[in-house]
Formats: structure tokens, C-alpha cells, sequence
């Protein structure tokens, strides 16, 4: 299996999308700081699930990479409280945003806990 096929992923990219569209709209003065941040925090999630699946020989790195994916996730949940109190996203997009983050969550910590299921073997 690729990793683009993995739940988690899929998820992340699509809410990583979504944080980039919905960012377009925030202030110039922002461009450097939330912006970035929240994109950056986002987008990493992807990045690190992607880089755990292909360390899946080795389980201490597969599990290390997703607790990187968990922390960026939760990152990325910081940044959107940022941007609901200053008034750049509405409330019902921070809580859409915020329950799609808590399943990534999820998923990202079954991962953790179950590595067998993703081919991480003790050798």
C-alpha cells in the first residue's frame, strides 16, 4: 500500500487544503506568521506520515515520525484558536476545522499504538 492510501493522510491533506483556501482570505500583515504557520503546521502533517510509512521497517522511527504528525496536528488546532480570535475565520469553520483535526488525532495515535497494523515489525 502507498501512503496516499492511508486514512490519516487522506484526512490531513484534505483539512491541509482547506487551511490554505480559507487562509487566502487572511490579512497581508499576517502573511509571514499565521499564514506560514498554520500552512506550515498543516501541511507538516502530511509530511511526517508520509516520511513514518516509508521508516515502517523500523518501529521506534515509524512510531517517532507520527508523534511528529501528532504534534504538528496539534500545532496546526493552536493556530486556528489564533485565527478565531482574531476574527480571520469564522466560528463554524474553527469547529469544523478543529473536530476534522481531533480525528486526525485519532487516527495518527491508532497508528502509534498499533504499528504491526502498518508494517512495522520488531525484528
Amino acid at each position: 500500500m502507498d501512503f496516499k492510501e492511508l486514512l490519516a493522510y487522506k484526512k490531513a491533506f484534505e483539512l491541509a487544503m482547506e487551511i490554505f483556501d480559507v487562509s487566502k482570505s487572511f490579512p497581508k500583515e499576517e502573511t509571514y506568521s499565521l499564514t506560514d504557520q498554520v500552512r506550515r503546521s498543516s501541511r507538516s502533517v502530511c509530511a511526517n506520515i508520509s516520511e513514518a510509512y516509508r521508516k515502517r521497517r523500523y518501529p521506534k522511527h515509524f512510531i517517532s515520525k507520527l508523534t511528529d504528525a501528532d504534534g504538528e496536528n496539534s500545532e496546526t488546532s493552536t493556530w486556528l484558536d489564533f485565527a478565531l480570535a482574531c476574527e480571520y475565520i469564522s466560528r463554524e469553520d474553527h469547529s469544523k476545522y478543529s473536530e476534522q483535526g481531533k480525528e486526525i488525532g485519532k487516527l495518527i495515535n491508532y497508528m502509534i499504538n498499533n504499528p504491526a497494523k502498518f508494517g512495522a515489525n520488531d525484528e
